[in-house]
């Protein structure tokens, strides 16, 4: 079933070099659902319940995408009521693997009910356990349910489905109460107002969702990204180095470049100007917010379409 190897985990744990037969084999066993992602977000273990649960296998190649593209796709799995399920999918995106655990409730087709978590080690590598639930008595669900529903919808960007400002915000605080590194991008798209006048909002509309999912596929799950505003996105890229940074921001714009979002204008593309800003230590969000807001604004007034980082 899957070539995933537990020897290394083993071996800073223990010296008894039966352990690592003796886990798989529990692992296997267990009824609870049980599948460990690597850094990229692919399924490098499932146990039997998992793999008959979410049909799907640990071949090295299947990501957590692609489980849940094909579970709605053909009505199994995961229970995921939605009329957009690519901007669904982008909303949950943007809560996955941002924190060391957390728990969340969910259904399957079939009328089960699952108590899932999720723990996420600093290397990005993460353990998923779900729990069946479905005979524990069910007197609060609904408002339970609305509750989650609810703190979705205040962290989420209506148009796009990844985050949005207020959430963005938080997560950025969180790192700088942590004193945790990280690089924030802003990026503005150029001359969207003329996408506007031209084709209508309905039009720059679609161009802002195809934003958003140029900057959901081009970063780290660990990596955030929202719409702060209007045509005005952010990034939060945590423990990279100005390199860094500027490698995952060129490939988004690289990719930008040869977008072509509109089926009624197929030659109409666009592209986006990016600010990058590392945090001090001890800066607080306004100044940071300032110091990538200058950035960008000199990247519009030297030609757009480009990148730049503070010299800070």
């Amino acid at each position: 079933m899957t070539n995933f190897d537990l020897k290394p985990v083993a071996a800073s744990a223990t010296c008894d070099g039966a352990l690592p037969a003796i886990v798989l084999e529990l692992l296997q066993a267990s009824q609870q659902l049980i599948g460990i992602f690597d850094q990229h977000d692919i399924l490098r273990f499932a146990n039997s319940a998992f793999v008959q649960t979410f049909h799907r296998h640990p071949d090295g190649s299947s990501t957590w995408v692609d489980l849940l593209r094909d579970n709605y796709r053909h009505r199994r799995g995961s229970l995921i009521n939605t009329q957009d399920f690519e901007a669904w999918l982008a909303s949950a995106r943007s809560r996955r693997g941002k924190e060391p655990f957390r728990a969340f409730e969910f259904d399957i087709h079939g009328g089960r009910w699952f108590w899932m978590t999720e723990t996420t080690l600093a290397n990005g590598w993460m353990l998923c356990v779900a729990s069946d639930i479905t005979t524990l008595h069910q007197d609060g669900r609904s408002l339970r349910q609305t509750r989650d529903l609810a703190l979705r919808t205040a962290q989420t960007d209506t148009l796009t489905g990844i985050s949005n400002r207020a959430h963005i915000r938080q997560l950025t605080d969180d790192f700088i109460a942590q004193s945790q590194p990280f690089v924030l991008v802003l990026l503005d798209l150029d001359h969207f107002k003329s996408i506007n006048d031209t084709y209508g909002h309905p039009a720059g509309d679609e161009v802002l969702r195809d934003f958003a999912r140029h900057l959901q596929a081009c970063t780290r799950r660990e990596d955030s990204c929202a719409r702060v505003g209007g045509e005005e996105f952010m990034m939060l890229l945590p423990d990279v180095d100005m390199a860094q940074a500027q490698a995952i921001t060129q490939r988004l714009l690289t990719g930008v470049r040869t977008a072509r979002p509109l089926a009624d204008a197929p030659e109409q593309g666009y592209t986006t100007s990016a600010g990058l800003a590392r945090h001090r230590s001890g800066e607080c969000f306004t100044g940071l917010y300032r110091r990538a807001d200058q950035t960008l604004y000199r990247a519009k007034r030297t030609g757009r379409d480009r990148l730049v980082c503070d010299d800070a």
